[in-house]
Protein backbone atom coordinates (compact mmCIF):
# COMPACT_ATOMS: atom_id res chain seq x y z
CA UNK A 1 0.00 0.00 0.00
CA UNK A 2 2.64 2.18 0.66
CA UNK A 3 4.61 1.58 -2.53
CA UNK A 4 1.07 2.73 -4.14
CA UNK A 5 0.74 5.83 -2.69
CA UNK A 6 4.18 6.72 -3.18
CA UNK A 7 3.49 6.12 -6.50
CA UNK A 8 0.62 8.34 -6.94
CA UNK A 9 2.66 11.20 -5.34
CA UNK A 10 5.58 10.94 -7.42
CA UNK A 11 3.09 11.17 -10.09
CA UNK A 12 1.33 14.31 -8.93
CA UNK A 13 4.82 15.92 -8.09
CA UNK A 14 6.01 15.43 -12.41
CA UNK A 15 2.79 16.40 -13.18
CA UNK A 16 2.38 20.21 -14.46
CA UNK A 17 -0.40 20.50 -11.60
CA UNK A 18 2.25 20.24 -9.19
CA UNK A 19 4.57 22.99 -11.20
CA UNK A 20 1.24 25.37 -11.26
CA UNK A 21 2.77 25.66 -7.19
CA UNK A 22 6.19 26.40 -8.15
CA UNK A 23 7.22 30.07 -8.00
CA UNK A 24 6.51 31.48 -11.61
CA UNK A 25 3.62 29.08 -11.97
CA UNK A 26 0.75 30.72 -11.90
CA UNK A 27 2.16 33.10 -14.83
CA UNK A 28 2.07 29.93 -16.58
CA UNK A 29 -1.71 29.44 -15.53
CA UNK A 30 -2.15 32.96 -16.65
CA UNK A 31 -0.82 32.16 -20.08
CA UNK A 32 -3.32 29.49 -20.54
CA UNK A 33 -6.02 31.54 -19.41
CA UNK A 34 -4.97 34.25 -21.94
CA UNK A 35 -4.62 31.29 -24.93
CA UNK A 36 -8.15 30.62 -23.69
CA UNK A 37 -9.19 33.71 -24.35
CA UNK A 38 -7.86 34.42 -27.72
CA UNK A 39 -9.06 31.14 -29.33
CA UNK A 40 -12.54 32.60 -27.88
CA UNK A 41 -12.06 35.53 -30.11
CA UNK A 42 -11.15 33.45 -32.76
CA UNK A 43 -13.60 30.77 -32.59
CA UNK A 44 -16.82 32.94 -31.50
CA UNK A 45 -15.97 36.61 -32.91
CA UNK A 46 -14.20 35.01 -35.76
CA UNK A 47 -11.18 37.74 -35.55
CA UNK A 48 -8.39 36.29 -37.87
CA UNK A 49 -8.96 32.94 -36.93
CA UNK A 50 -7.21 30.99 -39.49
CA UNK A 51 -3.88 32.64 -37.49
CA UNK A 52 -5.15 33.43 -34.28
CA UNK A 53 -6.78 30.08 -33.81
CA UNK A 54 -3.44 28.01 -34.11
CA UNK A 55 -1.70 31.16 -32.68
CA UNK A 56 -3.63 30.98 -29.46
CA UNK A 57 -3.04 27.18 -28.98
CA UNK A 58 0.55 27.16 -29.61
CA UNK A 59 0.36 30.00 -26.56
CA UNK A 60 -1.24 27.06 -24.26
CA UNK A 61 0.68 24.03 -25.50
CA UNK A 62 4.17 26.09 -24.80
CA UNK A 63 2.81 27.33 -20.70
CA UNK A 64 1.57 23.75 -20.23
CA UNK A 65 4.54 22.90 -17.53
CA UNK A 66 6.87 20.13 -18.45
CA UNK A 67 5.48 20.37 -22.05
CA UNK A 68 9.01 20.93 -23.56
CA UNK A 69 7.31 21.71 -27.13
CA UNK A 70 10.00 24.28 -27.40
CA UNK A 71 13.59 25.30 -26.56
CA UNK A 72 13.45 29.19 -27.01
CA UNK A 73 16.99 29.03 -25.45
CA UNK A 74 18.01 27.23 -28.79
CA UNK A 75 17.46 30.10 -30.57
CA UNK A 76 18.00 33.51 -28.35
CA UNK A 77 19.72 34.51 -25.64
CA UNK A 78 22.99 35.94 -24.33
CA UNK A 79 25.56 36.07 -27.02
CA UNK A 80 23.87 33.36 -29.02
CA UNK A 81 24.24 34.86 -32.47
CA UNK A 82 23.05 32.02 -34.26
CA UNK A 83 20.51 28.84 -33.37
CA UNK A 84 22.06 25.64 -32.07
CA UNK A 85 21.79 23.46 -34.16
CA UNK A 86 23.19 20.26 -32.94
CA UNK A 87 20.82 20.69 -29.89
CA UNK A 88 17.98 21.21 -31.80
CA UNK A 89 18.78 18.23 -33.94
CA UNK A 90 19.57 16.06 -31.25
CA UNK A 91 17.00 17.46 -28.58
CA UNK A 92 14.81 19.61 -30.09
CA UNK A 93 10.69 18.61 -30.35
CA UNK A 94 8.08 19.52 -32.60
CA UNK A 95 8.12 23.36 -31.57
CA UNK A 96 11.74 23.69 -32.35
CA UNK A 97 11.74 22.15 -36.47
CA UNK A 98 8.74 24.19 -36.93
CA UNK A 99 9.80 27.17 -35.86
CA UNK A 100 12.80 26.77 -38.01
CA UNK A 101 10.63 28.41 -40.84
CA UNK A 102 10.34 31.46 -38.85
CA UNK A 103 13.76 31.53 -37.68
CA UNK A 104 15.34 31.42 -40.94
CA UNK A 105 12.43 33.93 -42.41
CA UNK A 106 10.92 31.09 -44.80
CA UNK A 107 7.33 31.19 -43.76
CA UNK A 108 6.44 34.97 -44.11
CA UNK A 109 7.63 34.76 -48.07
CA UNK A 110 5.68 31.55 -48.70
CA UNK A 111 2.40 33.28 -47.15
CA UNK A 112 3.09 36.21 -49.48
CA UNK A 113 3.13 34.08 -52.38
CA UNK A 114 -0.27 32.49 -51.31
CA UNK A 115 -1.42 36.18 -51.07
CA UNK A 116 -0.39 37.02 -54.86
CA UNK A 117 -2.09 34.49 -55.99
CA UNK A 118 -5.77 35.98 -54.41
CA UNK A 119 -4.31 39.90 -55.16
CA UNK A 120 -6.00 41.85 -57.85
CA UNK A 121 -3.67 45.09 -58.92
CA UNK A 122 -6.06 46.12 -61.11
CA UNK A 123 -7.22 48.64 -58.85
CA UNK A 124 -3.84 50.26 -58.52
CA UNK A 125 -2.66 50.29 -62.20
CA UNK A 126 -5.94 51.87 -63.12
CA UNK A 127 -5.02 54.61 -60.76
CA UNK A 128 -1.54 54.80 -59.54
CA UNK A 129 -2.14 58.11 -57.68
CA UNK A 130 -3.25 55.38 -55.11
CA UNK A 131 0.27 54.32 -54.51
CA UNK A 132 0.76 57.52 -52.65
CA UNK A 133 -1.74 56.42 -50.13
CA UNK A 134 -0.23 53.42 -49.46
CA UNK A 135 3.17 54.96 -48.92
CA UNK A 136 1.34 57.89 -46.47
CA UNK A 137 -0.12 54.94 -44.39
CA UNK A 138 3.43 53.70 -44.04
CA UNK A 139 4.18 56.74 -41.51
CA UNK A 140 2.92 54.55 -38.81
CA UNK A 141 6.50 52.20 -39.10
CA UNK A 142 8.84 54.95 -39.00
CA UNK A 143 6.33 57.75 -36.97
CA UNK A 144 6.61 54.73 -33.67
CA UNK A 145 10.09 53.80 -34.52
CA UNK A 146 10.57 57.55 -33.49
CA UNK A 147 8.62 56.81 -30.46
CA UNK A 148 9.65 53.77 -29.30
CA UNK A 149 13.20 55.61 -29.25
CA UNK A 150 12.14 57.96 -27.49
CA UNK A 151 10.18 56.07 -24.59
CA UNK A 152 13.95 54.26 -24.24
CA UNK A 153 15.01 57.76 -23.23
CA UNK A 154 12.97 57.69 -20.09
CA UNK A 155 14.45 54.68 -18.78
CA UNK A 156 10.71 53.11 -18.15
CA UNK A 157 11.78 50.59 -21.05
CA UNK A 158 15.48 49.61 -23.00
CA UNK A 159 14.18 49.44 -26.73
CA UNK A 160 17.61 48.87 -28.51
CA UNK A 161 17.33 50.53 -32.33
CA UNK A 162 16.41 47.18 -33.83
CA UNK A 163 13.27 46.04 -31.11
CA UNK A 164 12.19 49.41 -31.83
CA UNK A 165 12.39 48.90 -35.64
CA UNK A 166 10.55 45.11 -35.48
CA UNK A 167 7.86 46.65 -32.73
CA UNK A 168 6.94 49.59 -35.39
CA UNK A 169 6.53 47.19 -38.03
CA UNK A 170 3.20 46.56 -36.68
CA UNK A 171 1.92 49.63 -37.95
CA UNK A 172 1.59 47.75 -41.40
CA UNK A 173 -0.51 46.02 -40.10
CA UNK A 174 0.62 43.16 -42.05
CA UNK A 175 1.33 40.04 -39.92
CA UNK A 176 3.86 38.27 -42.40
CA UNK A 177 6.05 41.04 -42.69
CA UNK A 178 5.84 41.91 -39.21
CA UNK A 179 7.01 37.84 -38.19
CA UNK A 180 9.78 38.48 -41.04
CA UNK A 181 11.16 41.69 -39.67
CA UNK A 182 11.18 40.23 -36.02
CA UNK A 183 12.81 37.15 -36.34
CA UNK A 184 15.48 38.96 -38.25
CA UNK A 185 15.89 41.55 -36.02
CA UNK A 186 14.77 40.83 -32.56
CA UNK A 187 13.50 37.37 -32.22
CA UNK A 188 12.95 37.88 -28.80
CA UNK A 189 10.37 39.88 -29.11
CA UNK A 190 8.47 37.75 -31.54
CA UNK A 191 5.84 36.28 -29.62
CA UNK A 192 4.43 39.89 -28.28
CA UNK A 193 5.08 41.44 -31.91
CA UNK A 194 2.90 38.56 -33.70
CA UNK A 195 -0.04 38.52 -30.96
CA UNK A 196 -0.10 42.32 -31.65
CA UNK A 197 0.03 42.88 -35.46
CA UNK A 198 -2.56 39.72 -36.17
CA UNK A 199 -4.98 41.45 -32.85
CA UNK A 200 -4.63 44.63 -34.34
CA UNK A 201 -5.26 43.37 -38.31
CA UNK A 202 -8.40 41.44 -36.12
CA UNK A 203 -9.51 44.95 -34.98
CA UNK A 204 -9.12 46.80 -38.19
CA UNK A 205 -13.46 47.54 -38.52
CA UNK A 206 -13.11 48.54 -34.78
CA UNK A 207 -9.84 50.92 -34.66
CA UNK A 208 -9.84 52.98 -38.35
CA UNK A 209 -13.89 53.86 -38.40
CA UNK A 210 -13.37 56.30 -35.63
CA UNK A 211 -10.09 57.72 -36.89
CA UNK A 212 -11.47 58.19 -40.24
CA UNK A 213 -14.46 60.10 -38.72
CA UNK A 214 -13.10 62.17 -36.76
CA UNK A 215 -10.24 63.61 -39.40
CA UNK A 216 -13.18 63.76 -42.27
CA UNK A 217 -15.62 66.01 -43.26
CA UNK A 218 -19.19 64.93 -43.84
CA UNK A 219 -19.33 66.27 -46.96
CA UNK A 220 -16.03 64.58 -47.67
CA UNK A 221 -16.82 61.05 -46.98
CA UNK A 222 -20.00 61.75 -49.25
CA UNK A 223 -17.42 62.22 -52.25
CA UNK A 224 -18.42 59.89 -55.29
CA UNK A 225 -15.51 58.16 -57.23
CA UNK A 226 -15.47 58.32 -60.94
CA UNK A 227 -15.21 54.49 -62.00
CA UNK A 228 -12.00 52.88 -62.78
CA UNK A 229 -10.57 52.10 -66.24
CA UNK A 230 -10.56 48.80 -67.07
CA UNK A 231 -7.12 47.32 -67.17
CA UNK A 232 -5.86 45.05 -70.09
CA UNK A 233 -4.10 41.75 -69.04
CA UNK A 234 -1.16 42.43 -70.64
CA UNK A 235 -0.91 45.54 -68.12
CA UNK A 236 -1.65 43.09 -65.26
CA UNK A 237 1.22 40.64 -66.30
CA UNK A 238 3.86 43.38 -67.06
CA UNK A 239 3.47 44.78 -63.59
CA UNK A 240 4.86 42.12 -61.43
CA UNK A 241 7.56 41.41 -63.71
CA UNK A 242 8.32 45.32 -63.30
CA UNK A 243 7.76 46.17 -59.95
CA UNK A 244 10.11 43.14 -58.64
CA UNK A 245 12.81 43.91 -60.77
CA UNK A 246 12.26 47.93 -59.98
CA UNK A 247 11.77 47.42 -56.39
CA UNK A 248 14.75 44.88 -55.78
CA UNK A 249 16.96 47.01 -57.52
CA UNK A 250 16.46 49.68 -55.32
CA UNK A 251 16.09 47.74 -52.38
CA UNK A 252 17.66 44.42 -52.28
CA UNK A 253 16.28 43.70 -48.43
CA UNK A 254 13.05 43.53 -49.89
CA UNK A 255 13.27 41.41 -52.77
CA UNK A 256 12.06 37.79 -51.22
CA UNK A 257 8.58 39.57 -50.45
CA UNK A 258 8.12 41.36 -52.76
CA UNK A 259 9.63 39.08 -55.67
CA UNK A 260 7.38 36.01 -53.77
CA UNK A 261 4.22 38.52 -53.87
CA UNK A 262 4.64 39.18 -57.29
CA UNK A 263 5.31 35.79 -58.51
CA UNK A 264 1.81 35.11 -56.96
CA UNK A 265 0.53 37.32 -58.90
CA UNK A 266 2.31 36.54 -61.94
CA UNK A 267 0.32 33.02 -62.34
CA UNK A 268 -2.97 34.22 -61.69
CA UNK A 269 -2.96 36.87 -63.97
CA UNK A 270 -0.61 35.11 -66.49
CA UNK A 271 -3.46 31.86 -66.86
CA UNK A 272 -1.41 29.42 -67.94
CA UNK A 273 -0.12 27.63 -64.31
CA UNK A 274 -3.40 27.17 -63.02
CA UNK A 275 -2.51 23.96 -60.98
CA UNK A 276 0.54 25.44 -59.09
CA UNK A 277 -1.69 28.89 -58.66
CA UNK A 278 -4.23 27.12 -56.85
CA UNK A 279 -1.59 24.91 -54.99
CA UNK A 280 0.01 28.40 -54.18
CA UNK A 281 -3.08 29.90 -52.96
CA UNK A 282 -4.80 27.37 -51.07
CA UNK A 283 -2.88 23.61 -49.66
CA UNK A 284 0.52 25.48 -49.61
CA UNK A 285 -0.69 28.48 -47.87
CA UNK A 286 -2.65 26.68 -45.31
CA UNK A 287 0.02 24.29 -44.57
CA UNK A 288 2.23 27.41 -43.79
CA UNK A 289 -0.59 29.10 -41.98
CA UNK A 290 -0.36 26.05 -39.33
CA UNK A 291 3.31 25.85 -39.29
CA UNK A 292 3.38 29.74 -38.54
CA UNK A 293 0.40 30.36 -36.53
CA UNK A 294 1.73 26.92 -34.66
CA UNK A 295 5.06 27.66 -34.10
CA UNK A 296 4.73 31.86 -32.73
CA UNK A 297 2.14 30.60 -30.43
CA UNK A 298 5.07 28.33 -29.21
CA UNK A 299 7.15 31.45 -28.22
CA UNK A 300 4.91 33.27 -25.68
CA UNK A 301 5.91 31.16 -22.71
CA UNK A 302 5.18 33.21 -19.94
CA UNK A 303 8.59 34.10 -18.75
CA UNK A 304 9.43 35.87 -21.37
CA UNK A 305 5.69 37.12 -22.51
CA UNK A 306 4.30 38.12 -18.76
CA UNK A 307 6.39 41.52 -18.58
CA UNK A 308 6.13 45.31 -19.09
CA UNK A 309 8.03 45.23 -22.23
CA UNK A 310 5.26 43.32 -23.91
CA UNK A 311 2.74 46.42 -22.47
CA UNK A 312 4.84 48.59 -23.86
CA UNK A 313 4.67 46.66 -27.38
CA UNK A 314 1.05 46.54 -27.37
CA UNK A 315 0.71 49.95 -26.87
CA UNK A 316 3.35 51.12 -29.13
CA UNK A 317 1.53 49.00 -32.06
CA UNK A 318 -1.85 50.26 -31.50
CA UNK A 319 -0.08 53.86 -31.85
CA UNK A 320 1.16 52.20 -34.82
CA UNK A 321 -1.68 51.34 -36.55
CA UNK A 322 -3.28 54.18 -35.67
CA UNK A 323 -0.82 56.75 -37.04
CA UNK A 324 -0.62 54.96 -39.95
CA UNK A 325 -4.39 55.19 -40.32
CA UNK A 326 -4.66 58.65 -40.29
CA UNK A 327 -1.48 59.49 -42.12
CA UNK A 328 -3.72 57.67 -45.35
CA UNK A 329 -6.35 59.99 -44.16
CA UNK A 330 -5.14 63.07 -44.01
CA UNK A 331 -3.05 62.43 -47.37
CA UNK A 332 -6.21 61.39 -49.14
CA UNK A 333 -7.52 64.45 -47.61
CA UNK A 334 -4.24 66.74 -49.60
CA UNK A 335 -5.17 64.35 -52.58
CA UNK A 336 -8.73 66.10 -52.61
CA UNK A 337 -8.00 69.03 -51.93
CA UNK A 338 -5.16 69.17 -55.15
CA UNK A 339 -8.29 67.50 -56.96
CA UNK A 340 -10.87 69.65 -55.90
CA UNK A 341 -13.30 66.90 -54.59
CA UNK A 342 -12.37 64.20 -56.86
CA UNK A 343 -10.65 61.81 -54.62
CA UNK A 344 -12.35 60.69 -51.04
CA UNK A 345 -10.11 60.57 -48.49
CA UNK A 346 -11.74 57.42 -46.92
CA UNK A 347 -9.74 55.15 -48.93
CA UNK A 348 -6.53 56.91 -47.65
CA UNK A 349 -7.58 54.48 -44.47
CA UNK A 350 -6.94 51.48 -46.75
CA UNK A 351 -3.23 51.89 -47.30
CA UNK A 352 -2.58 49.57 -44.46
CA UNK A 353 -1.72 46.47 -45.38
CA UNK A 354 -4.89 44.54 -44.34
CA UNK A 355 -6.07 43.28 -47.42
CA UNK A 356 -9.16 43.23 -48.52
CA UNK A 357 -9.99 44.44 -45.06
CA UNK A 358 -9.47 47.95 -44.70
CA UNK A 359 -10.94 48.00 -48.72
CA UNK A 360 -13.99 47.12 -46.79
CA UNK A 361 -13.79 49.10 -44.38
CA UNK A 362 -13.37 52.63 -46.10
CA UNK A 363 -16.46 51.18 -48.17
CA UNK A 364 -18.78 50.64 -45.31
CA UNK A 365 -18.07 54.12 -44.10
CA UNK A 366 -18.48 56.01 -47.15
CA UNK A 367 -22.02 53.85 -47.78
CA UNK A 368 -23.30 54.56 -44.83
CA UNK A 369 -22.88 58.95 -45.16
CA UNK A 370 -24.10 58.50 -48.90
CA UNK A 371 -26.14 54.96 -49.92
CA UNK A 372 -24.26 55.91 -53.59
CA UNK A 373 -20.84 55.62 -52.80
CA UNK A 374 -19.21 52.77 -53.93
CA UNK A 375 -15.54 52.99 -52.48
CA UNK A 376 -14.22 49.37 -52.55
CA UNK A 377 -12.23 49.05 -55.86
CA UNK A 378 -11.07 52.70 -55.25
CA UNK A 379 -10.32 51.41 -51.65
CA UNK A 380 -8.13 48.80 -53.42
CA UNK A 381 -5.63 50.33 -55.04
CA UNK A 382 -4.06 52.40 -51.48
CA UNK A 383 -4.98 48.26 -50.20
CA UNK A 384 -2.47 46.51 -52.29
CA UNK A 385 -0.20 49.54 -52.55
CA UNK A 386 0.21 48.93 -48.97
CA UNK A 387 1.28 45.41 -48.97
CA UNK A 388 4.02 46.10 -51.25
CA UNK A 389 4.91 49.54 -49.21
CA UNK A 390 4.88 47.31 -45.91
CA UNK A 391 7.52 44.91 -47.28
CA UNK A 392 9.25 47.92 -48.57
CA UNK A 393 9.43 49.29 -45.82
CA UNK A 394 10.71 46.06 -43.97
CA UNK A 395 13.30 46.00 -46.42
CA UNK A 396 14.11 49.68 -45.15
CA UNK A 397 14.59 48.65 -41.33
CA UNK A 398 16.51 45.21 -42.00
CA UNK A 399 18.97 47.16 -44.32
CA UNK A 400 19.47 49.63 -41.75
CA UNK A 401 19.48 47.22 -38.51
CA UNK A 402 19.41 43.98 -39.74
Amino acid sequence: MNAFLETLISIFQNSGFAQFAEPGGLLYLAMIVVGCVLLYLAIVKQFEPLLLLPIAFGMILANLPGSGIIHMQYFVGDGLEHPMWMEILNNGGLGDMLYLGVKLGIYPPLIFLGIGTMTDFGPLISNPKSLLLGAAAQFGIFGTYLGARALSTTGLVDFTGAQAAAIAIIGGADGPTAIFVTSRLAPELLGSIAVAAYSYMALVPVIQPPIMKALTTKAERQIVMKQLRTVTKTEKIIFPILCTIVVSLILPDSAVLVGMLMLGNLMKESGVVDRIQKTAGNELMNIITIFLGLSVGCTTSANTFLNARTLFIIVLGLIAFSFGTAAGVLFGKLMCWITKGQVNPLIGSAGVSAVPMAARVSQKVGQAENPQNFLLMHAMGPNVAGVIGSAVAAGILINIFG
